[in-house]
């Protein structure tokens, strides 16, 4: 019989060997990624939101038009602007809430896409001054990598929100901001959306638990291993592609234009 880290070692090679990454251009996975987002309830307060990617060229990130919502965008819908929000065709408008994404992309090198979201759940969280709590296997990973902006620090159209938020996230793939809503960031957009969505889960999890009863953590070393199971690349791929998939099943005309 095959001892435990044996079967570990197979199903991490079997990942590597046989999974397929992402192969959409950065235009389609962010509009896939606004799709199933919007499905998924995070933009369902109309605007309040963004998504960003870092550009071909340094300095310049791929945003959603100001005014396009979520749950229309097309390919055609992102714009290139630089480092100071401005837009590189001079006449698009981007959204001014973005500004606080370049401060993220700035310090953290890292960091290829951000998701910052309203939705119902981690904004209900958020008004209760609680951390996310690591008490599932779903919420795992987050566990030691989810910050909690407690403080509100005002609309975020300012560099003064981009500093302070910026440097809550610190070394983290996400940030709970009080009174406000989500922030991930991830090396891929796959893997900022799949952490926007699994969050969202996660908070909508820990409402309904806290209604029921005493949470219970997961414990730390287990919930560390699940998480860097789940942050693997080959598993934030998977999830976005389920639901890219579901996004195109529902409107397969999704990535034209």
């Amino acid at each position: 019989m095959r001892s435990d880290q044996d079967i570990k070692d197979s199903v991490f090679r079997d990942l590597q060997e046989k999974a397929s990454p992402v192969s959409y251009s950065p235009s389609e996975q962010l509009a896939l990624a606004c799709r199933m987002l919007a499905e998924e309830g995070h933009w369902a307060n109309g605007l309040a939101g963004q998504i960003t990617a870092r550009g071909e060229a340094p300095g310049t990130y791929l945003t959603l038009k100001f005014g396009i919502g979520a749950d229309e965008a097309v390919p055609g819908s992102f714009i290139l602007v630089d480092d100071d929000l401005q837009p590189l065709d001079g006449v698009s408008l981007p959204n001014p809430a973005t500004r606080f994404h370049l401060w993220v992309y700035r310090h953290h090198p890292a960091v290829n896409c951000i998701v910052h979201t309203h939705p119902a759940s981690v904004s209900a969280l958020a008004m209760t001054g609680q951390p996310l709590a690591i008490a599932c296997m779903d919420a795992t990973p987050f566990y030691e990598n989810c910050g909690h902006l407690e403080e509100w620090p005002g609309l975020p159209i300012t560099n003064d929100e981009g500093r302070i938020i910026s440097q809550a996230l610190g070394d983290r793939n996400a940030l709970l901001l009080a009174h406000h809503g989500l922030l991930t960031a991830g090396r891929t957009v796959a893997e900022a959306t799949t952490l926007a969505i699994w969050m969202e889960q996660a908070a909508g999890m820990q409402l309904r638990a806290a209604a029921a009863g005493t949470i219970r953590p997961v414990p730390g070393h287990l919930a560390r291993e699940s998480r860097d199971f789940l942050l693997k690349p080959q598993i934030t791929d998977m999830t976005f592609q389920y639901f890219a998939r579901r996004a195109l099943r529902a409107d397969p005309a999704c990535l034209a234009g």
